[in-house]
């Protein structure tokens, strides 16, 4: 059987996508350059007009996209310490669960004719 703490430390084995590291700097450097789009659309613009407000809005998006992935990181880190000093403590309050057959867990099916 394995306990809830070895199932804490058995995550750290793994590792991120490609994806997982890529998607929130890239949505929020999409929505700088939306933001900068709808900018010029709402004054009436052509909305590629002041490129260079483009390509500024486009980088504060993903050092921000870049800032709160490091943020959720570090509070998911946080987290997770915690929850795996608090079990060490109380080892009592979190049981090793017993593993049952799908014999055991479904009622018998008869079908209605």
């Amino acid at each position: 059987m394995v306990s809830p703490l070895e199932l804490l430390e058995n995550r750290q084995d793994r590792t991120p996508s490609f994806m997982f590291k890529v998607f929130n700097p890239a949505a929020a450097a999409i929505a700088g350059c939306g933001l900068a789009l709808f900018h010029n659309f709402a004054y009436r613009r052509p909305v590629w007009s002041g490129i260079q407000k483009h390509v500024i809005f486009t980088i504060i998006g993903a050092s921000a996209g870049v800032y709160f992935d490091k943020k959720r990181n570090e509070h998911i880190a946080d987290r997770d310490a915690v929850l795996r000093h608090y079990i060490s403590l109380h080892p009592e309050d979190f049981p090793t669960p017993e593993r049952k057959k799908y014999a055991d867990v479904l009622e018998v099916w008869q079908p209605i004719r």
